[in-house]
């Protein structure tokens, strides 16, 4: 599906017209017009994401140009998404003005506030917005650019709220800003954003539970629902093992560790 058919080539005003921040839609058009022009699309119908109620949506963070490309997949079928980030960026000029103008979440990574962006997530799930997390944490070290494990935030506010939690494998932006490190864009050759959304990841039989087995467990479900998208997407088999970037290498998929 290219970006002159299907979900990305619909106006915004037909494609979500549920309000928001009048800065959050200005910002989102913006992206958009500029995100078709530069890449193209290769979206599903994305027939799994709720159109209205909260909803935490995880999905592989594989560069620093993915958050644009998952949030122009995520609003244009419908959905306005409230991403966990960074506090850093809170601190960058126009970046942290942006973040504050379209309620995105910080993190306080380190410090006993941490938590707080957890605080605030639930909220925003109350009030039925869809959240964005990535289990994982950051970008991805893997060395063939796969899902890692994931730490436990995620799984916690899951079983914690009892909220769906909707998986989205990605591949693309990788190869518009390869690596951890921020670089200039490589829009040449013209990459493709390729997307698709599996069904809510079923933890019914741990909801509620702060068990760190259990959490480990959530964890370890999420992350096997999204690592599944990604090789749908890549036409690959994953790898057997799992990188921890804990302990910087591949480690066993059925290992338990909820630290």
């Amino acid at each position: 599906m290219s970006s002159s058919a299907g979900p990305a080539g619909v106006p915004l005003r037909i494609a979500n017209p549920t309000p928001v921040q009048p800065t959050y839609r200005r910002l989102a058009r913006v992206a958009g017009w500029l995100l078709r022009r530069l890449t193209d699309q290769d979206w599903d119908d994305a027939a799994n994401l709720p159109r209205s109620g909260g909803v935490i949506v995880v999905s592989n963070h594989i560069s620093n140009f993915d958050p644009p490309a998952l949030c122009h997949y995520l609003v244009w079928h419908g959905r306005w998404p409230r991403a966990l980030g960074k506090s850093d960026l809170w601190k960058l000029p126009v970046i942290g003005w942006l973040a504050r103008a379209t309620g995105q979440i910080p993190v306080e990574r380190g410090t006993d506030r941490a938590r707080d962006a957890l605080v605030h997530a639930r909220e925003a799930l109350e009030a039925g917005e869809l959240v964005v997390i990535y289990p994982e944490g950051t970008i991805t070290a893997d060395p063939d650019t796969w899902p890692m494990t994931a730490r436990p935030g995620t799984a916690r506010l899951a079983l914690d709220t009892g909220y769906p939690v909707v998986p989205v494998g990605q591949w693309g932006a990788n190869l518009v800003m390869p690596g951890k490190k921020p670089v200039w864009p490589r829009f040449r050759p013209r990459r493709t954003m390729a997307f698709r959304t599996g069904a809510p990841v079923d933890l019914a039989d741990l909801a509620g539970s702060d068990d760190p087995q259990a959490v480990a467990e959530a964890g370890t479900r999420i992350m096997a629902a999204i690592t599944a998208l990604v090789a749908e997407i890549r036409g690959e088999q994953p790898p057997d093992d799992v990188y921890d970037i804990r302990v910087g290498r591949r480690v066993p998929r059925s290992r338990r560790d909820d630290t």
